[in-house]
């Protein structure tokens, strides 16, 4: 199992958690369009290291990223095996047919 494979793991099983002992929990109990603006926070500081150039904090931010998307994701029920199928769906199609097939 990956490390993230198991931080998804830890992210559904503090869904019933008390939000005092818990920050995922504490996120996931103010609901999904807080863990969104988490999320979108999260990506902007990643943005910002990108342009920078600064290798170190840039990983740490995606490490961020990725978090805040996991407990996004399972804010709305959605798994990572779910996103994992969906990457599996589109593999090995070009990324300009993948985008022209996608309904309007």
């Amino acid at each position: 199992m990956s490390a993230i494979e198991r931080l998804a793991d830890v992210i559904e099983a503090r869904k019933g958690a008390d939000p005092d002992s818990s920050w995922t929990a504490k996120l996931l109990a103010k609901g999904p369009e807080k863990c969104a603006e988490k999320f979108g926070e999260e990506a902007v500081e990643a943005i910002i290291e990108a342009v920078k150039g600064d290798r170190a904090r840039l990983t740490a931010e995606a490490a961020d990223v990725l978090y805040h998307l996991l407990v996004m994701l399972a804010a709305r029920d959605v798994r990572l095996a779910d996103v994992e199928a969906e990457l599996a769906r589109r593999e090995g199609t070009s990324g300009i047919a993948e985008k022209a097939a996608r309904p309007e």
